[in-house]
């Protein structure tokens, strides 16, 4: 199974530790363009329309001033450095041993700098967003994608558990035969409440522990905790929908 989470703007910081270490994260074939990106990503932090360029307030100084240490900085493992309405949902450390062990195996995170992540992965603090038209790099969804349309396949065994949001998924459409096995998750009603859904989702798989082969297969572990409906394709190349009434 590969469940795909988008990242939150709420991030964790640490004052102190080691910096990250790109040659140690998952997928390290995606390392020349975050290198790339890391760099546009600085430059563009360390300019007075900053704010503006990155789609952000003006008043999240602090946060855009990170940006220009990216390589400096104190990294955390993405399951510690997310901390929005999804994540709390989720509540990583609260889980048992071996629903821990699943979710670093199951769960890749969607990152408009370092292109995809396990929670296990090292990495800083930042704020970007793949909405963003980033100067020398251009809109970051497309420079993501023939990249992730590469790498992402050896990840996805089993279905592929889409959580993310429209901005995050344009990244990387599965495509072919593994849009047989993409089940897009959706949540009715507001967008906090879609989050905390697709958190608990998330949360319950891992620790069901029950490796979904089909969509089929999916809906029923889904529907021991949920209300969920399974909706076929409506054409080639498009995901499944599975829909769960709010929790």
């Amino acid at each position: 199974m590969l469940i795909l989470l988008p990242p939150s703007e709420g991030k964790s910081a640490r004052s102190r530790g080691r910096p990250m270490a790109l040659d140690a994260l998952s997928a390290p074939e995606l390392n020349p363009l975050r290198d790339r990106v890391i760099d546009a990503l600085a430059r563009v932090s360390a300019q007075p329309d900053a704010a503006a360029v990155l789609k952000v307030s003006a008043n999240l100084t602090d946060e855009i001033a990170r940006n220009v240490r990216l390589r400096s900085a104190s990294a955390l493992p993405a399951g510690e450095l997310y901390s929005g309405v999804l994540y709390d949902a989720l509540d990583l450390a609260s889980l048992d041993a071996s629903a821990r062990r699943r979710a670093g195996r199951w769960v890749a995170v969607q990152s408009a700098l370092y292109g995809v992540l396990r929670l296990s992965d090292r990495v800083a603090p930042y704020r970007l967003s793949m909405g963003v038209n980033l100067p020398g790099i251009g809109p970051l969804a497309g420079f993501w994608r023939p990249a992730l349309d590469a790498a992402m396949p050896a990840m996805a065994r089993g279905v592929i558990v889409d959580c993310r949001s429209s901005t995050y998924a344009a990244a990387w459409p599965p495509h072919g035969e593994l849009a047989d096995r993409w089940v897009q998750v959706n949540v009715q009603g507001a967008t906090h409440m879609a989050k905390h859904s697709r958190g608990l989702v998330t949360r319950q798989l891992c620790a069901a522990g029950v490796d979904a082969k089909t969509p089929q297969a999916l809906h029923s572990i889904v529907s021991e905790s949920f209300s969920a409906t399974l909706e076929s394709p409506t054409r080639s190349n498009r995901p499944w929908r599975l829909t769960v009434q709010y929790a």
